[in-house]
């Protein structure tokens, strides 16, 4: 194993990548699993994140041997010499075409919403995927990269099989890899979280826009937004975290994850570039150590996590980016029980609390103590929990209110409603973080 996971190799590929900082280069990751990690190298090189997207062309009979490449905006490569082995004839290759462009836009449309694609002429084109197997995908990825206009096209990634250059042809004006072990037998043994989703896709691709707008309305000669890495003290622990604060922000919302989940998780950074595009800053941190997650007992401790969340609390009250700033809970799940615990708190200062699919019930002592401003966003057929959350509401005395989103489940996995999540915790959260008192009386 040479990595914790894609965001880990990222960063581990992005420290080869540093000639090209300051160069107008654009990273471009391969779905899905490239996404995580060229979103760390766009970071790092302060270059803008855009997805790759391809889809092959397989020969009608034989859909495993490629003939040739789609790529966004009617980019194609075709293998001549593959097309007369195998006797495709014009009409079956169109088919073949027509079918696949269909699967691509459907994946632009859910990945990009209605952003165009990144303009590629004239620049330089770092094509980023998780690994190297065969070397097919990439090499389809580069050769549309190519044809969209890039000057320069360099193909990085973190794990490939020793000797891999020679797979890849010319395709590429420069190859980039860290490691090439001579014991390959799958990209996914050199992770030890290898897992991918689309939402998280989505939401690298919303924290880097999130970045480049906030870079683009600073000021002249003004810092850019600041994101780091945090150690966050809670007791005598330190707990990994993300700190992301855009010039100016207004306040820091601070996000208790749910249970199985962690700082990466992608619904919660879709939530928290959205609220960085509208001048909040947020701090994403692990509740547990990898040793407390293994006990499924921890994961529902309302008190422990409540702790957890109240000392990291602190430790951002003690942060530069901090000083003055409001400070407001983003709960999902058992995350916003806990946020609604610590928020109880009498000296906890919360400015406004948002819980998503959250579980309020598990908060049930703490309710009425609660005086930030609170908004409890339930997916409509998530009915379950939709009346756990009416039953918390009716327990609670501060400012609140039960937002349902028509048609959606317990994750908010259909399309557009994660987006609709977002724009509520954003209105709340920029309604609230004023310097005005907590009001107490019930909505």
């Amino acid at each position: 194993m040479l990595f914790l996971d894609r965001r880990d190799a990222g960063r581990q590929l992005a420290s080869l990548l540093k000639p090209f900082k300051g160069s107008d280069v654009v990273v471009l990751g391969l779905p899905r699993g490239g996404v995580p990690v060229a979103a760390e190298v766009a970071k790092a090189l302060g270059a803008p994140l855009d997805v790759c997207l391809i889809r092959k062309l397989g020969v009608p009979f034989q859909p495993e041997l490629g003939m040739g490449a789609i790529g966004e905006g009617g980019f194609r490569v075709i293998n001549d010499e593959v097309v007369r082995a195998a006797h495709v004839t014009p009409q079956e290759l169109a088919e073949v075409e027509a079918r696949e462009l269909q699967v691509l836009e459907s994946r632009a449309r859910r990945y990009r919403d209605r952003r165009e694609p990144a303009a590629l002429v004239g620049r330089t084109a770092v094509v980023v995927d998780d690994g190297v197997a065969t070397g097919s995908t990439a090499r389809a990825a580069c050769q549309i990269a190519r044809a969209r206009g890039a000057a320069r096209v360099v193909l990085a990634v973190p794990v490939a099989p020793h000797a891999w250059t020679a797979r890849l042809g010319a395709d590429a004006d420069e190859l980039v890899c860290p490691h090439t072990p001579r014991n390959f037998y799958a990209i996914g043994q050199f992770y030890a979280d290898f897992s991918q989703t689309d939402d998280e896709v989505v939401a690298c691709l919303e924290e880097a826009l999130a970045r480049t707008v906030s870079a683009r309305r600073a000021p002249p000669g003004r810092a850019a937004p600041e994101d780091r890495e945090a150690d966050v003290r809670a007791g005598p622990l330190v707990l990994r975290g993300q700190l992301t604060v855009p010039e100016g922000a207004l306040g820091i919302v601070v996000f208790a994850h749910g249970s199985g989940s962690s700082r990466h998780s992608p619904r919660n950074r879709f939530v928290a570039a959205g609220l960085n595009r509208a001048g909040l800053g947020t701090l994403l941190f692990d509740l547990l150590t990898k040793e407390e997650e293994t006990d499924r007992a921890n994961v529902f401790d309302t008190d422990l996590l409540a702790r957890r969340l109240g000392d990291a609390t602190g430790w951002l009250r003690e942060q530069p980016e901090a000083q003055g700033r409001a400070i407001g809970y983003f709960g999902a799940s058992t995350g916003a029980a806990a946020a609604l615990w610590a928020a109880a708190e009498p000296d906890a200062r919360i400015t406004a609390v948002v819980s998503r699919g959250g579980r309020p019930d598990l908060a049930g002592p703490r309710l009425p103590a609660v005086t930030a401003p609170t908004l409890l966003i339930v997916g409509g057929h998530d009915r379950l929990v939709l009346g756990l959350n009416r039953d918390a509401q009716a327990r609670l005395r501060c400012e609140n209110r039960l937002a349902v989103v028509p048609g959606a489940t317990h994750l908010l996995e259909e399309p557009g409603t994660l987006e609709q999540v977002t724009d509520l915790a954003r209105d709340w959260f920029t309604d609230h973080m004023a310097p005005a008192a907590h009001t107490t009386a019930r909505s």
